[in-house]
């Protein structure tokens, strides 16, 4: 809708001239913070490490793959989206903070590095706790961390975007989605590979601090027997001396007496410390389905694919069948309503090879071309016909497509028939009138034969 200059001018606001409210600066407004308060954070050391990488590589590809609340037909298959408040938070916005892919990223992070984790519904129009599970829509979910259990509930820490804090509920466990991690006896136990990979990941640490401390382990052997006091402070003073040189001097230069030698202690010492890293490196990484292409990106399709089934599919199945459980009812599931997940099939697809794809996708009628169209980005046909499952390279009779060859017949009411029937019905028919005379003939010729016997 246009707006005249004047009442443009009227509702127009800008964030710096049209802010300056004088009443603003005193408004109570919540507790602020120089970093994100609801932002995950590792724990126990998984934040210096290799850990960190691998988590987050995971957590982005399973938030890659889309999450939606459909209806299935009577065979059990896809049908459409439902367009609900559930769908919204899954697919646009989960809460006032986090689309629905940087919540599921979220809730995959802390999974991984808790072991366990728990997505709430915030926001319903129904009181979940006395409801019964699922009989209510959501409008916004939350990833909490499990702090106790019990028999029935659970003591969850969630952020509380209407106070600005992290707080302590409880909440009954039919009302919300509590995930295991499917890799927990790799990643989460106390004596698994990660937690191995980890605490050897510190020691490493620990070493190279030390050996970056500046320190410099010197051993001073004095021209004489320490053995009594005086010589024990005259030796004291001796080594005050040549550090106050080393300190003192602009390039660390100190002098000794030549009847003094010095042993230097911090020399490189062989440990097999870094072999066993590398060691448990390849193992976590085999037993989690990940190589080192997968984290640089040059990983091939094969690699790809046994990455997606052996490691991301586990999850997101964790995650989808515990939505499922929790957030439909059996009315819903009963109506067909159901929770899935789809993976995008070309994203992995080179550039060279959509020509062919695409070509034996809309030759098989598998694909439109609007949905070809649309994986390689370019904006949808208005041809009618890029909306049909045509073979485009075989002709269609008349030069018309089946649908509307079926319209033509709807229309009619099937009592007329294309030339190319009306010439093939003529064929067939000249061809039964030839094989009836001649089985006329032979049946003729056998009666005289019969005749002649006979006379």
């Amino acid at each position: 809708m246009d707006f005249a200059f004047g009442s443009r001018l009227k509702h127009a606001w800008n964030a710096f001239t049209s802010n300056k409210d004088p009443t603003r600066a005193y408004m109570d407004i919540g507790s602020g913070y120089g970093y994100r308060p609801d932002r995950p954070r590792f724990s126990m050391g998984n934040e210096r490490s290799i850990v960190t990488s691998v988590f987050n590589r995971i957590a982005l590809d399973v938030a890659a793959i889309d999450i939606k609340h459909v209806r299935l037909d009577k065979n059990g298959r896809f049908l459409e989206t439902i367009d609900s408040a559930f769908n919204n938070c899954l697919s646009l916005e989960a809460n006032l903070d986090q689309t629905g892919r940087a919540f599921i990223q979220d809730a995959v992070m802390s999974l991984l590095d808790e072991g366990c984790v728990a997505l709430v519904p915030v926001d319903t129009d129904d009181d979940p706790e006395w409801g019964q599970p699922g009989s209510f829509d959501i409008d916004s979910l939350r990833v909490a961390k499990i702090l106790e259990w019990y028999p029935a509930h659970v003591r969850l820490r969630i952020y509380n975007e209407q106070t600005g804090e992290k707080e302590d509920i409880v909440l009954p466990k039919r009302v919300v989605c509590i995930i295991e991690n499917p890799l927990y006896a790799v990643i989460n136990e106390p004596n698994s590979t990660m937690k191995r990979l980890v605490r050897k990941l510190s020691l490493l640490d620990v070493t190279d601090e030390q050996t970056a401390s500046g320190k410099l382990d010197l051993i001073i052997q004095l021209p004489y027997v320490i053995k009594t006091e005086a010589r024990r402070k005259q030796a004291e003073s001796r080594r005050r001396d040549i550090e106050q040189q080393l300190a003192g001097s602009k390039y660390g230069i100190a002098y000794t007496d030549g009847t003094e030698h010095i042993t230097q202690l911090n020399r490189s010492l062989e440990n097999n410390l870094m072999k066993q890293i590398e060691y448990l490196t390849s193992l976590l990484f085999s037993q989690l389905g990940i190589t080192q292409s997968i984290l640089d990106g040059t990983a091939d399709e094969k690699t790809m694919l046994n990455y997606y089934s052996r490691t991301i599919e586990p999850i997101v199945s964790a995650i989808v069948d515990e939505m499922k459980r929790k957030f439909l009812t059996k009315t819903a599931r009963s109506q067909k309503q159901d929770i899935m997940y789809f993976r995008d099939p070309f994203k992995l697809v080179p550039v060279d090879s959509i020509a062919e794809i695409a070509d034996k996708f809309t030759r098989n009628e598998i694909m439109t071309s609007n949905e070809i169209r649309q994986v390689i980005g370019m904006r949808p046909s208005s041809d009618p016909k890029a909306d049909e499952l045509v073979n485009s390279n075989i002709s269609q009779p008349n030069g018309s497509s089946p649908t509307e060859q079926d319209s033509q017949v709807d229309e009619s009411g099937g009592g007329e028939e294309s030339e190319v029937d009306s010439i093939v019905n003529d064929l067939f028919n000249s061809l039964e009138e030839q094989i009836n005379s001649i089985i006329d003939g032979y049946m003729s010729g056998d009666e005289e034969e019969v005749e002649d016997d006979d006379g």
